[in-house]
């Protein structure tokens, strides 16, 4: 940037601060016409056409400003523009569609209005033509074809919260999800004494409480601002709108939470720690899903384990039965849980006995994958034999789903 238009942007920004919104303008507009690419500066002439109640050349600066972001690899940044110019005009279609052009799914498969929902929910999405060239992959979005795409940012929400203030608290029931946009936050999580504790960090461009979209329950985190932030909320009752349009969103949906699901098992339990980013990836693929009927056993205690299990949707417990005792529950695991673990990485039988409370889904990695793909690591069997022995020693928290690990970010 040159020395020149950096005074004018540190002049408009002076003069906006004065209220002085007309010179302001006439600053960010000598901007924008020397360095067309500048999308902050288009979305300051938006914003302040829009103040001036100048409505139709407010349009086209959200405009030039969306797709200024776009190009440049802010989809996120894109949207929040494309809000602004949906506000003032509703039926505007050009510009959500130019974004689904450079950034949603391009193949004759990509998923829009004649994609029927897959049957069997969870499924991975098959890949399409990815965004234009040139263009960053986006969670979500990039899974969409233009239509569903559109709808989906016509669907979403701009909110802002201030340094220090709480996005969304555990506990409470969630509604939405959110794509945080600008700003940063950190994601904390009590513990059983009722103490605090910060188990991750999200910088711009992250997403975080899909969970609300798939299950009704309460949050699992609080989300901390500590830095002012914009988000993109999207709500769990719009979204219901948007599939109803669209039922291949469902499915679109349904797969990007497994994805984060089984992301954020291997980025937190330490059972997978010593893998590679590469080993991961192998790992992630070879997740199998499978529907449990409501009363069915998962895992028998007594028995050796068959295999490594996350639990997507529904409620499972926990039974353990003392030699000639009565069984006793522990709490239900939670949606993101698993088990299975402890029999596969010390080769003994399982501990308790895990029952479906309701038709739930899970994701299973069978033993001889765990075994190939983990165990056969060189010097994991020693390592994980030792993280295997302490948690075994902590039964009761690990068969009531409460363990609390740096890195898991469910909220």
């Amino acid at each position: 940037m040159t020395d020149e238009l950096q005074r004018h942007k540190e002049r408009a920004a002076r003069l906006s601060a004065l209220d002085q919104l007309d010179a302001a303008l006439a600053e960010y507009e000598q901007v924008v016409k020397a360095a067309p690419e500048d999308a902050a500066s288009h979305q300051r002439v938006a914003e302040l056409r829009e103040r001036l109640g100048r409505r139709v050349e407010a349009v086209a600066a959200y405009e030039e400003a969306a797709m200024a972001w776009a190009r440049g690899g802010q989809l996120l940044r894109a949207i929040v523009a494309c809000k602004g110019l949906l506000k003032l005009e509703p039926g505007h279609t050009r510009t959500p569609r130019a974004l689904a052009d450079l950034y949603g799914a391009r193949g004759t498969g990509a998923h829009g209005a004649s994609g029927a929902a897959s049957s069997a929910e969870f499924e991975l999405v098959a890949e399409d033509h990815g965004p234009a060239a040139g263009m960053p992959t986006v969670p979500l979005f990039s899974k969409l074809a233009r239509e569903p795409f559109a709808a989906v940012v016509e669907a979403l929400e701009v909110r802002t919260q201030p340094a220090g203030e709480n996005v969304v608290e555990e506990g409470d029931h969630g509604t939405s999800m959110f794509a945080l946009v600008e700003g940063r936050v950190v994601v904390v999580r009590h513990l059983q004494g009722g103490e605090k504790r910060k188990v991750g960090e999200l910088e711009e461009g992250a997403f975080f409480g899909e969970l609300a979209l798939i299950s009704e329950g309460p949050r699992l985190a609080s989300v901390l601002a500590i830095k002012s932030v914009v988000l993109l909320e999207l709500t769990r009752a719009r979204l219901a709108e948007v599939v109803r349009r669209f039922p291949a969103v469902g499915q679109v949906v349904q797969a990007f939470y497994r994805e984060r699901m089984v992301e954020n098992l291997l980025r937190s339990n330490p059972v997978f720690a010593p893998l590679t980013t590469e080993q991961k990836q192998t790992v992630a693929r070879e997740f199998q899903l499978r529907e449990v009927k409501p009363g069915e056993v998962v895992l028998e205690q007594g028995r050796e384990g068959d295999a490594f299990y996350l639990l997507l949707r529904g409620r499972c417990t926990p039974y353990h039965a003392p030699p000639g005792g009565q069984e006793k529950a522990y709490p239900s695991l939670r949606e993101g849980d698993v088990f299975g673990e402890i029999s596969l990485l010390l080769g003994k039988p399982v501990t308790a006995t895990v029952r479906a409370d309701v038709a739930s889904v899970v994701l299973r990695l069978d033993r001889a994958a765990f075994d190939r793909l983990i165990l056969s690591q060189p010097g994991m069997r020693s390592t994980l034999t030792r993280v295997g022995t302490e948690r075994l020693q902590r039964t009761a928290r690990l068969l009531s789903g409460r363990e609390l690990h740096d890195g898991d970010l469910r909220v």
